[in-house]
């Protein structure tokens, strides 16, 4: 099924940029807030599900794998 016209013109309004503190495109305009870590708040985002996160970046031996790092 195809979309429709008026969801096409939502396409043009940008609703995230990047982050001043961590540097990933989760800031939202509007709300002023990020996604990832809650800037502008004092504390990081952190809920205690975002562990299960973690185990699924692990592989089989249970050591951390080494994502591609960009920020060099």
């Amino acid at each position: 099924m195809r979309k429709s016209m008026s969801s096409f013109g939502k396409h043009r309004n940008k609703t995230h940029r990047l982050c001043c503190r961590c540097g990933s495109k989760a800031y939202h305009l509007e709300k002023s807030t990020c996604g990832k870590y809650a800037y502008p708040a004092k504390r990081k985002r952190k809920y205690n599900c975002m562990d299960s996160v973690k185990v699924q970046h692990l592989n089989p031996r249970r050591h951390p794998v080494h994502l591609k790092n960009f920020s060099d």
